[in-house]
């Protein structure tokens, strides 16, 4: 009596138990409903230069000063759209002005306005840095005017006095010797922006009075 022997080939035709290479199901396993969902991809990470205040600031131009009162303001009438030194420029901005202005104004009347520009500048800088994403963005320049404007009111009217003023006033302003440097890190918004300026035109008078006193 002869037995038969099933083919080889008939055995992996029937996908029995134990065979090493089965069925589909089991070469590529379907996901079980239980089974937890996979991890939730890690967030990306933005590079530190990008979340500090060192990031590269946004360029505004006229439509951007025109749009609105607040930043025609605070970038002086589109001075401070000037791609070499902005806050130098608005500086010098404030010796016409302040020559129109002591024309109309007494220096008790200067003062009042000073301070009114003060105030001012406080809502436009504020506003205009919220626009641009940058808290003291280097184009609002409406700062360094009314700053100015203070020094020159107790200036003598002489150009000589007016020109030293001015290369004081910019010095304090760039370098921010302290506490200047410390307010102009500490206060946000369009206060810090004013204030630190007010500083240094403070500064810059210290050092007038002292020639003046002192000078030959």
């Amino acid at each position: 009596m002869t037995t038969s022997v099933p083919d080889r080939d008939d055995s992996w035709s029937t996908g029995t138990p134990g065979s090493e290479r089965g069925s589909d199901s089991e070469a590529n396993p379907e996901p079980s409903p239980s089974s937890p969902p996979p991890p939730p991809a890690s967030p990306v990470s933005l590079p530190p230069a990008l979340l500090s205040d060192e990031a590269p600031q946004p360029r505004p131009d006229k439509a951007f000063v025109r749009r609105h009162a607040a930043h025609f303001i605070a970038f002086g009438g589109g001075i401070g759209l000037s791609r070499i030194a902005p806050g130098t420029a608005g500086t010098l901005a404030a010796l016409p002005l302040f020559w129109v202005l002591s024309i109309l104004f007494d220096a008790a009347g200067f003062l009042l306005l000073i301070g009114g520009m003060f105030v001012v500048g406080i809502w436009a800088c504020a506003v205009t840095g919220k626009a641009l994403g940058s808290h003291d963005h280097g184009g609002m320049v409406w700062d360094e005017i009314v700053a100015f404007l203070l020094v020159l009111v107790f200036t003598p009217k002489v150009l000589i006095w007016q020109a030293f003023a001015f290369l004081l006033f910019r010095v304090f302003d760039i370098i921010k010797p302290p506490p200047i440097r410390y307010y102009d890190n500490k206060l946000r918004g369009g206060f810090g922006v004013m204030f630190d300026d007010m500083l240094a035109a403070f500064y810059a008078l210290l050092c007038l009075a002292a020639w003046k006193a002192f000078g030959t």
